[in-house]
Protein backbone atom coordinates (compact mmCIF):
# COMPACT_ATOMS: atom_id res chain seq x y z
CA UNK A 1 0.00 0.00 0.00
CA UNK A 2 0.99 3.50 -0.83
CA UNK A 3 1.84 6.13 1.75
CA UNK A 4 -1.10 8.72 1.95
CA UNK A 5 -0.42 11.65 -0.06
CA UNK A 6 -0.64 14.50 2.41
CA UNK A 7 -3.38 17.39 1.99
CA UNK A 8 -2.16 21.17 0.68
CA UNK A 9 -1.59 23.03 3.82
CA UNK A 10 -5.06 24.96 4.52
CA UNK A 11 -6.72 23.38 2.02
CA UNK A 12 -10.49 23.49 1.99
CA UNK A 13 -12.10 20.07 0.93
CA UNK A 14 -15.73 20.00 -0.35
CA UNK A 15 -17.61 17.01 -0.58
CA UNK A 16 -19.83 18.23 -3.86
CA UNK A 17 -22.36 15.50 -4.09
CA UNK A 18 -22.90 14.08 -0.01
CA UNK A 19 -26.66 12.67 0.84
CA UNK A 20 -29.11 12.44 3.22
CA UNK A 21 -31.23 10.23 4.60
CA UNK A 22 -34.59 11.38 4.57
CA UNK A 23 -36.32 10.43 8.14
CA UNK A 24 -39.30 8.25 7.82
CA UNK A 25 -41.64 10.85 8.43
CA UNK A 26 -40.07 13.61 6.39
CA UNK A 27 -43.14 14.09 3.82
CA UNK A 28 -46.08 13.49 7.12
CA UNK A 29 -43.59 16.50 9.24
CA UNK A 30 -43.53 18.80 6.12
CA UNK A 31 -46.23 18.53 3.60
CA UNK A 32 -49.25 20.78 4.36
CA UNK A 33 -51.84 19.56 5.82
CA UNK A 34 -54.01 18.95 3.28
CA UNK A 35 -51.89 16.40 1.69
CA UNK A 36 -50.65 14.32 4.15
CA UNK A 37 -52.67 11.58 3.66
CA UNK A 38 -50.48 11.49 0.69
CA UNK A 39 -47.37 11.71 2.16
CA UNK A 40 -44.19 9.48 0.84
CA UNK A 41 -44.20 7.28 3.52
CA UNK A 42 -42.37 3.79 4.45
CA UNK A 43 -45.03 0.80 6.33
CA UNK A 44 -45.04 -2.86 6.11
CA UNK A 45 -46.99 -4.99 3.79
CA UNK A 46 -48.51 -8.09 4.43
CA UNK A 47 -45.13 -10.22 4.07
CA UNK A 48 -43.76 -7.97 6.94
CA UNK A 49 -41.53 -6.42 4.03
CA UNK A 50 -40.60 -2.62 4.20
CA UNK A 51 -42.24 -0.77 1.03
CA UNK A 52 -41.55 2.64 0.41
CA UNK A 53 -45.33 4.07 -0.66
CA UNK A 54 -45.31 7.11 -3.10
CA UNK A 55 -48.95 8.61 -3.53
CA UNK A 56 -50.12 5.39 -1.48
CA UNK A 57 -48.49 3.32 -4.04
CA UNK A 58 -45.71 0.81 -3.40
CA UNK A 59 -42.20 1.12 -5.43
CA UNK A 60 -41.76 -2.45 -6.16
CA UNK A 61 -38.26 -2.48 -6.96
CA UNK A 62 -37.49 -1.76 -3.41
CA UNK A 63 -39.71 -3.62 -1.84
CA UNK A 64 -38.05 -5.21 1.70
CA UNK A 65 -34.72 -3.58 0.26
CA UNK A 66 -34.51 -0.23 1.20
CA UNK A 67 -32.14 -0.60 4.09
CA UNK A 68 -29.53 -0.44 0.79
CA UNK A 69 -30.27 3.36 0.19
CA UNK A 70 -28.30 3.62 3.00
CA UNK A 71 -25.75 0.88 3.86
CA UNK A 72 -21.81 2.29 4.27
CA UNK A 73 -20.15 0.20 5.35
CA UNK A 74 -22.21 -2.82 5.56
CA UNK A 75 -22.40 -6.20 3.19
CA UNK A 76 -23.79 -5.14 -0.20
CA UNK A 77 -25.10 -8.64 -0.60
CA UNK A 78 -26.96 -8.50 2.41
CA UNK A 79 -28.39 -4.89 1.86
CA UNK A 80 -29.79 -6.34 -1.14
CA UNK A 81 -32.14 -9.54 0.01
CA UNK A 82 -35.08 -8.42 -0.18
CA UNK A 83 -35.95 -8.53 4.47
CA UNK A 84 -32.85 -8.60 5.48
CA UNK A 85 -32.17 -5.11 6.91
CA UNK A 86 -34.75 -2.15 6.93
CA UNK A 87 -34.45 1.53 6.17
CA UNK A 88 -33.38 2.52 9.56
CA UNK A 89 -30.95 -0.44 9.74
CA UNK A 90 -29.24 0.94 6.94
CA UNK A 91 -29.37 4.33 8.13
CA UNK A 92 -26.03 5.47 9.91
CA UNK A 93 -26.85 8.67 12.22
CA UNK A 94 -24.79 11.08 9.99
CA UNK A 95 -27.48 10.37 7.40
CA UNK A 96 -30.03 12.26 9.35
CA UNK A 97 -28.86 13.54 12.08
CA UNK A 98 -26.86 17.36 11.27
CA UNK A 99 -24.61 17.09 14.60
CA UNK A 100 -23.50 13.21 13.44
CA UNK A 101 -22.98 14.62 10.39
CA UNK A 102 -20.78 17.04 10.91
CA UNK A 103 -18.49 14.70 13.93
CA UNK A 104 -18.31 12.27 10.32
CA UNK A 105 -17.15 15.07 8.31
CA UNK A 106 -14.75 15.72 11.29
CA UNK A 107 -13.27 12.42 11.07
CA UNK A 108 -13.05 12.61 7.19
CA UNK A 109 -11.28 15.24 6.95
CA UNK A 110 -14.34 17.01 5.53
CA UNK A 111 -14.95 21.08 5.67
CA UNK A 112 -18.54 21.17 3.62
CA UNK A 113 -21.00 19.22 2.46
CA UNK A 114 -23.47 19.89 -0.58
CA UNK A 115 -26.27 17.89 0.53
CA UNK A 116 -28.23 15.72 -1.99
CA UNK A 117 -31.45 13.67 -1.72
CA UNK A 118 -32.14 9.47 -1.10
CA UNK A 119 -35.48 9.12 -1.00
CA UNK A 120 -35.72 12.03 -3.43
CA UNK A 121 -33.96 10.04 -6.15
CA UNK A 122 -36.60 7.30 -6.30
CA UNK A 123 -40.14 8.72 -6.61
CA UNK A 124 -40.49 10.97 -9.13
CA UNK A 125 -41.20 8.70 -12.21
CA UNK A 126 -43.93 7.35 -10.16
CA UNK A 127 -45.86 10.86 -10.15
CA UNK A 128 -47.97 12.73 -12.79
CA UNK A 129 -49.83 15.24 -10.75
CA UNK A 130 -47.18 18.03 -10.69
CA UNK A 131 -49.07 20.15 -7.93
CA UNK A 132 -48.03 16.78 -5.60
CA UNK A 133 -44.68 16.31 -7.07
CA UNK A 134 -43.72 20.06 -6.33
CA UNK A 135 -45.30 19.81 -2.77
CA UNK A 136 -43.23 16.80 -2.17
CA UNK A 137 -40.27 19.04 -3.20
CA UNK A 138 -41.14 22.05 -1.50
CA UNK A 139 -41.27 19.61 2.15
CA UNK A 140 -38.13 18.01 1.50
CA UNK A 141 -36.34 21.65 0.55
CA UNK A 142 -37.94 23.50 3.62
CA UNK A 143 -36.99 19.88 5.79
CA UNK A 144 -33.23 20.34 4.52
CA UNK A 145 -33.04 23.79 5.24
CA UNK A 146 -33.36 22.97 8.72
CA UNK A 147 -31.17 20.32 8.85
CA UNK A 148 -28.30 22.41 7.19
CA UNK A 149 -29.34 25.81 9.13
CA UNK A 150 -27.29 25.32 12.61
CA UNK A 151 -23.84 24.12 10.75
CA UNK A 152 -22.11 27.62 10.52
CA UNK A 153 -21.92 26.95 6.71
CA UNK A 154 -20.15 23.41 6.60
CA UNK A 155 -23.47 21.98 5.02
CA UNK A 156 -25.40 23.21 2.11
CA UNK A 157 -29.02 22.36 1.17
CA UNK A 158 -29.15 21.82 -2.61
CA UNK A 159 -33.07 22.08 -3.79
CA UNK A 160 -34.88 19.10 -5.44
CA UNK A 161 -36.89 20.65 -8.23
CA UNK A 162 -39.85 18.92 -10.23
CA UNK A 163 -40.11 20.12 -13.78
CA UNK A 164 -43.56 18.70 -14.36
CA UNK A 165 -44.77 22.51 -14.20
CA UNK A 166 -42.31 24.80 -15.15
CA UNK A 167 -44.09 27.69 -13.76
CA UNK A 168 -44.10 25.79 -10.31
CA UNK A 169 -40.83 24.65 -10.99
CA UNK A 170 -39.88 28.67 -11.23
CA UNK A 171 -41.99 29.47 -7.77
CA UNK A 172 -40.01 26.71 -6.17
CA UNK A 173 -36.63 27.20 -7.49
CA UNK A 174 -37.46 31.04 -5.67
CA UNK A 175 -38.39 30.29 -2.63
CA UNK A 176 -35.46 27.54 -2.02
CA UNK A 177 -33.23 30.14 -2.87
CA UNK A 178 -34.53 32.44 -0.25
CA UNK A 179 -34.26 29.54 1.84
CA UNK A 180 -30.61 29.65 1.30
CA UNK A 181 -30.50 26.29 -1.02
CA UNK A 182 -27.28 27.07 -3.27
CA UNK A 183 -27.94 24.05 -6.37
CA UNK A 184 -30.77 22.30 -7.47
CA UNK A 185 -31.21 18.72 -7.73
CA UNK A 186 -32.98 17.28 -11.60
CA UNK A 187 -34.25 14.30 -12.04
CA UNK A 188 -32.75 12.16 -15.07
CA UNK A 189 -35.89 10.61 -15.72
CA UNK A 190 -38.12 11.58 -18.77
CA UNK A 191 -41.51 10.63 -16.72
CA UNK A 192 -40.14 13.51 -14.59
CA UNK A 193 -40.89 15.86 -17.14
CA UNK A 194 -44.16 14.42 -18.87
CA UNK A 195 -41.83 13.26 -21.32
CA UNK A 196 -40.51 16.41 -22.64
CA UNK A 197 -37.03 16.68 -23.53
CA UNK A 198 -34.78 19.46 -21.47
CA UNK A 199 -35.05 21.78 -25.10
CA UNK A 200 -38.78 22.02 -24.48
CA UNK A 201 -39.67 25.32 -24.92
CA UNK A 202 -41.77 25.63 -21.81
CA UNK A 203 -39.36 25.15 -19.91
CA UNK A 204 -37.03 28.34 -21.02
CA UNK A 205 -38.39 30.22 -18.53
CA UNK A 206 -37.16 27.88 -15.70
CA UNK A 207 -33.27 28.00 -17.06
CA UNK A 208 -32.95 31.70 -17.05
CA UNK A 209 -34.49 31.55 -13.68
CA UNK A 210 -31.77 29.45 -12.62
CA UNK A 211 -29.42 31.00 -14.84
CA UNK A 212 -30.13 34.57 -12.72
CA UNK A 213 -30.60 32.84 -9.65
CA UNK A 214 -26.93 31.48 -9.62
CA UNK A 215 -28.24 28.17 -8.82
CA UNK A 216 -26.38 25.56 -10.81
CA UNK A 217 -28.30 22.40 -12.23
CA UNK A 218 -26.99 19.23 -11.05
CA UNK A 219 -27.70 15.50 -12.90
CA UNK A 220 -27.58 12.85 -10.80
CA UNK A 221 -28.23 9.03 -11.11
CA UNK A 222 -31.23 7.86 -9.42
CA UNK A 223 -33.47 4.57 -8.74
CA UNK A 224 -36.49 4.12 -10.99
CA UNK A 225 -38.56 1.08 -12.08
CA UNK A 226 -38.48 1.12 -15.76
CA UNK A 227 -34.88 3.26 -16.89
CA UNK A 228 -34.73 4.05 -20.40
CA UNK A 229 -32.16 1.24 -20.83
CA UNK A 230 -34.45 -1.13 -19.51
CA UNK A 231 -34.52 -3.51 -22.83
CA UNK A 232 -31.58 -4.12 -22.05
CA UNK A 233 -32.47 -5.39 -18.86
CA UNK A 234 -35.28 -7.38 -18.65
CA UNK A 235 -33.92 -10.62 -19.45
CA UNK A 236 -31.26 -9.81 -16.50
CA UNK A 237 -34.49 -9.33 -14.02
CA UNK A 238 -32.97 -12.74 -12.30
CA UNK A 239 -29.79 -11.84 -11.95
CA UNK A 240 -28.82 -11.28 -8.39
CA UNK A 241 -25.93 -9.04 -8.88
CA UNK A 242 -27.52 -6.48 -11.29
CA UNK A 243 -24.59 -5.48 -12.23
CA UNK A 244 -25.60 -4.00 -15.89
CA UNK A 245 -28.30 -2.05 -14.20
CA UNK A 246 -26.20 -0.82 -11.36
CA UNK A 247 -23.22 0.34 -14.04
CA UNK A 248 -26.18 2.07 -16.78
CA UNK A 249 -27.36 3.97 -14.16
CA UNK A 250 -24.56 6.81 -15.50
CA UNK A 251 -26.03 6.92 -18.61
CA UNK A 252 -28.85 9.03 -17.77
CA UNK A 253 -26.31 11.23 -16.46
CA UNK A 254 -24.37 11.33 -19.73
CA UNK A 255 -28.05 11.67 -21.61
CA UNK A 256 -29.13 14.59 -19.54
CA UNK A 257 -25.53 16.77 -19.62
CA UNK A 258 -25.54 15.66 -23.43
CA UNK A 259 -29.04 16.95 -24.25
CA UNK A 260 -28.19 20.03 -22.91
CA UNK A 261 -25.39 20.48 -24.81
CA UNK A 262 -26.22 19.61 -28.20
CA UNK A 263 -29.33 20.96 -28.23
CA UNK A 264 -28.18 24.64 -27.68
CA UNK A 265 -29.26 25.09 -23.59
CA UNK A 266 -25.61 26.56 -22.98
CA UNK A 267 -25.72 28.64 -25.64
CA UNK A 268 -28.84 29.89 -25.39
CA UNK A 269 -28.26 30.47 -21.61
CA UNK A 270 -24.82 31.60 -21.19
CA UNK A 271 -24.99 31.89 -17.12
CA UNK A 272 -26.57 28.53 -16.88
CA UNK A 273 -24.34 26.64 -14.90
CA UNK A 274 -24.51 22.24 -14.88
CA UNK A 275 -22.78 19.54 -12.61
CA UNK A 276 -22.57 16.12 -13.88
CA UNK A 277 -23.13 13.88 -10.70
CA UNK A 278 -22.25 10.46 -9.71
CA UNK A 279 -21.47 9.21 -13.17
CA UNK A 280 -17.66 8.91 -12.58
CA UNK A 281 -15.34 11.41 -14.46
CA UNK A 282 -13.04 9.52 -16.53
CA UNK A 283 -15.87 9.65 -19.88
CA UNK A 284 -15.91 13.34 -20.06
CA UNK A 285 -12.28 14.00 -21.92
CA UNK A 286 -13.37 11.08 -24.82
CA UNK A 287 -16.83 12.37 -24.64
CA UNK A 288 -16.17 15.80 -25.17
CA UNK A 289 -13.51 15.10 -28.24
CA UNK A 290 -16.36 13.20 -29.69
CA UNK A 291 -18.71 15.94 -29.28
CA UNK A 292 -16.23 18.68 -30.75
CA UNK A 293 -15.09 16.16 -33.96
CA UNK A 294 -18.73 15.56 -34.08
CA UNK A 295 -19.81 19.36 -34.15
CA UNK A 296 -16.53 20.19 -36.57
CA UNK A 297 -17.95 17.65 -39.29
CA UNK A 298 -20.88 19.97 -40.12
CA UNK A 299 -21.01 22.87 -37.57
CA UNK A 300 -23.98 25.08 -39.31
CA UNK A 301 -26.57 22.30 -38.45
CA UNK A 302 -26.19 22.18 -34.89
CA UNK A 303 -27.24 25.11 -32.64
CA UNK A 304 -23.91 25.90 -31.08
CA UNK A 305 -21.61 28.92 -31.99
CA UNK A 306 -18.70 27.53 -29.83
CA UNK A 307 -17.43 24.06 -29.76
CA UNK A 308 -18.92 21.31 -27.41
CA UNK A 309 -15.93 21.80 -25.06
CA UNK A 310 -15.99 25.44 -24.85
CA UNK A 311 -19.47 25.22 -23.63
CA UNK A 312 -18.06 22.70 -20.83
CA UNK A 313 -14.98 24.47 -19.45
CA UNK A 314 -17.49 27.89 -19.51
CA UNK A 315 -20.45 26.73 -17.72
CA UNK A 316 -20.06 23.52 -16.25
CA UNK A 317 -17.91 20.84 -14.02
CA UNK A 318 -17.37 17.19 -13.40
CA UNK A 319 -17.69 14.98 -10.38
CA UNK A 320 -14.94 12.51 -9.53
CA UNK A 321 -15.62 9.50 -7.24
CA UNK A 322 -12.85 8.94 -4.70
CA UNK A 323 -11.33 6.12 -6.21
CA UNK A 324 -11.38 6.76 -10.05
CA UNK A 325 -8.08 5.60 -11.10
CA UNK A 326 -7.76 8.57 -13.91
CA UNK A 327 -8.91 11.34 -11.79
CA UNK A 328 -5.19 13.37 -12.32
CA UNK A 329 -4.98 12.04 -16.35
CA UNK A 330 -8.55 13.89 -16.41
CA UNK A 331 -7.59 17.01 -14.92
CA UNK A 332 -4.42 16.81 -16.74
CA UNK A 333 -6.52 16.65 -19.98
CA UNK A 334 -9.65 18.75 -19.68
CA UNK A 335 -8.26 21.71 -17.04
CA UNK A 336 -8.05 20.85 -13.40
CA UNK A 337 -10.69 23.86 -12.72
CA UNK A 338 -13.64 21.63 -14.10
CA UNK A 339 -13.27 18.65 -11.91
CA UNK A 340 -14.65 18.24 -8.56
CA UNK A 341 -15.10 15.30 -6.48
CA UNK A 342 -18.10 13.03 -3.85
CA UNK A 343 -18.08 11.19 -1.17
CA UNK A 344 -21.71 9.78 -2.17
CA UNK A 345 -21.98 9.53 1.85
CA UNK A 346 -24.20 7.61 3.38
CA UNK A 347 -24.90 5.50 0.42
CA UNK A 348 -24.54 1.22 0.14
CA UNK A 349 -21.18 2.02 -2.62
CA UNK A 350 -19.31 4.87 -0.44
CA UNK A 351 -16.93 4.37 1.67
CA UNK A 352 -15.00 5.83 4.33
CA UNK A 353 -11.35 7.49 3.78
CA UNK A 354 -12.68 9.13 0.87
CA UNK A 355 -10.32 12.24 1.29
CA UNK A 356 -7.00 9.92 1.45
CA UNK A 357 -8.32 7.67 -1.07
CA UNK A 358 -8.78 10.72 -3.93
CA UNK A 359 -5.32 12.17 -2.57
CA UNK A 360 -3.98 8.95 -3.89
CA UNK A 361 -5.08 9.87 -7.66
CA UNK A 362 -4.23 13.64 -7.71
CA UNK A 363 -1.18 13.69 -5.37
CA UNK A 364 1.39 13.94 -8.21
CA UNK A 365 -0.55 16.98 -9.69
CA UNK A 366 0.56 20.49 -8.62
CA UNK A 367 -0.77 21.62 -5.48
CA UNK A 368 -2.71 24.86 -7.41
CA UNK A 369 -4.52 21.96 -8.94
CA UNK A 370 -5.01 19.73 -6.00
CA UNK A 371 -6.47 22.38 -3.68
CA UNK A 372 -8.98 23.33 -6.70
CA UNK A 373 -10.20 19.82 -6.75
CA UNK A 374 -10.49 18.97 -3.23
CA UNK A 375 -12.98 22.01 -2.81
CA UNK A 376 -11.64 25.51 -4.39
CA UNK A 377 -13.47 24.82 -8.09
CA UNK A 378 -16.83 23.79 -6.00
CA UNK A 379 -16.44 26.93 -3.74
CA UNK A 380 -16.29 29.00 -6.89
CA UNK A 381 -19.14 27.34 -9.27
CA UNK A 382 -21.93 27.68 -6.30
CA UNK A 383 -20.74 30.74 -4.95
CA UNK A 384 -19.94 30.06 -1.72
CA UNK A 385 -16.88 30.90 1.27
CA UNK A 386 -15.22 28.32 2.78
CA UNK A 387 -16.69 28.23 6.35
CA UNK A 388 -14.44 28.99 9.74
CA UNK A 389 -12.88 27.03 11.50
CA UNK A 390 -12.17 24.24 9.33
CA UNK A 391 -11.97 20.69 10.44
CA UNK A 392 -8.27 20.22 12.20
CA UNK A 393 -6.06 18.53 10.45
CA UNK A 394 -1.68 18.81 10.31
CA UNK A 395 -0.51 21.35 8.11
CA UNK A 396 1.56 19.47 5.12
CA UNK A 397 2.13 20.06 1.59
CA UNK A 398 3.83 18.96 -1.38
CA UNK A 399 3.51 16.39 -4.50
CA UNK A 400 3.43 12.41 -4.23
CA UNK A 401 3.37 9.79 -6.22
CA UNK A 402 0.24 8.40 -6.82
CA UNK A 403 -0.84 4.58 -5.97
Amino acid sequence: MPEPCPLPADAVVVDADGHVLEPADTWQRYLEPELRERAIRIERDPDGLEVLLVDGKPLEMLRGVLGSLGGIGMPGEELLEPGRYTYADGSPAGGYDPKARLAVMDAEQIDMALLYPTIGLCWEDAVRDAELATAYTRAYNRWIVDFCSDSGGRLQPVAHISLLDADLAVAEALRARRDGCVGIYLSTDHPSRAGRHLNDPVYDRFWAAASDLRMPVGFHVIVREQPDFSVWTESLSHDPSRLFYHAFLAIDVMAAFTQMMATGLFERFPRLQCSVLEAGSNWISAWLDRLDHKYEVAPGRYPLEMLPSEYFKRQCVISSDPDESMTGEVARRIGPEYCIWASDYPHIDASFGSVPELMRHIGDLDERAQRGILGENALRFYNLEAPHPRTPRPPSGGRCAPG
